[in-house]
């Protein structure tokens, strides 16, 4: 079970790696976006991070939930939503199953892809966090994982966006490494870097 000095530890961590990473982001989605995102992941994780004493405090199903209502009210876009659903279905179900992380973290993709009504391969945040769930089930290890995520996020650079605001370029999306992809591997490492 992660601790709460651990999970201050990650909400930490993820504060300040996509406060890092911000303007990598808003270039990346200037590209084949709305300019955005860096801005709005800062925001709602400063937001996380400013909150963390009340977020640790709790169960870590609830400090979760608590990250994805955060999130959901705070990131804005398209980005909120979606990683709200996940921090929401990751602590509802390790609220009923609290050691199994590879199965809350699975359905808790399928949650985004539902409510982005996308699947992996169209070059969305889902294209780097299916593969780190099928590493999680394969016990790979932490630097295994990061790695997963890094050339998940690169294999994105190929593709043709099918969902989200890119998929408006049509083939002119291709050539380009997807924003979300990238700030989803981005929490992956830091995450990792903590655990």
């Amino acid at each position: 079970m992660i601790s709460e000095a651990q999970l201050r530890s990650i909400v930490a961590a993820m504060a300040s790696t996509v406060a890092a990473h911000a303007d990598e982001l808003t270039t990346l989605d200037s590209a084949i976006g709305d300019g955005d995102h860096g801005a709005n992941m800062k925001r709602g994780f400063d937001a996380v991070a400013a909150d963390a004493d009340a977020i640790v405090a709790k169960p870590l199903p609830d400090a979760l939930k608590a990250i994805g209502t955060k999130l959901v009210m705070t990131v804005g876009g398209a980005s909120g939503p979606l990683y709200g659903t996940l921090f929401l279905t990751l602590g509802k179900e390790l609220a009923v199953a609290p050691d199994d992380y590879p199965g809350a973290f699975r359905k808790a993709i399928d949650a985004v892809a539902a409510r982005g009504k996308s699947a992996i391969n169209q070059k969305t945040m889902l294209d780097v966090l299916y593969p780190i769930a099928d590493a999680l089930v394969a016990h790979k290890s932490k630097p295994a994982i990061v790695a997963v995520a890094h050339e998940a996020v690169a294999g994105t650079r190929d593709r043709k966006a099918i969902r989200g605001r890119a998929s408006f370029l049509g083939d002119r999306s291709i050539g380009h490494i997807d924003p979300g992809a990238r700030s989803s591997a981005l929490l992956i490492e830091a995450v990792a870097g903590v655990l």
